[in-house]
């Protein structure tokens, strides 16, 4: 698989050559993969079967890099304004009904 892979990204590197720089092994298409099932709203039980992870948990870590991939891009979403100062963020904080509404659940 190994030899095919890389044969296949000495091709593809031709039209991006940024691949050339990059470190892509068996691994990467697998993550790849499960990152893409859980960016389509694929469930992580689902992808855990699909991986052969032994538990969810192992399979978490995805949810953790999902999250930090958003938040990422939504840091380059807000931009900077005209005046190059950074945009005002402010996080949702729940107030305590919300809160004491979601723990009776």
């Amino acid at each position: 698989m190994r030899s095919r892979l890389d044969a296949v990204v000495r091709r593809v590197s031709k039209a991006a050559p940024s691949l050339k720089c990059k470190k892509i092994g068996p691994h990467t298409l697998r993550h790849s993969t499960a990152m893409a099932m859980l960016a389509a709203g694929v469930d992580l039980s689902t992808i855990a079967m699909w991986l052969g992870h032994e538990s969810v948990q192992t399979t978490q870590r995805y949810m953790v890099a999902d999250m930090e991939m958003k938040e990422k891009n939504l840091e380059k979403a807000l931009g900077k304004n005209p005046f190059g100062e950074a945009p005002q963020q402010t996080l949702f904080k729940p107030d305590e009904g919300l809160l004491a509404f979601l723990e009776s659940l």
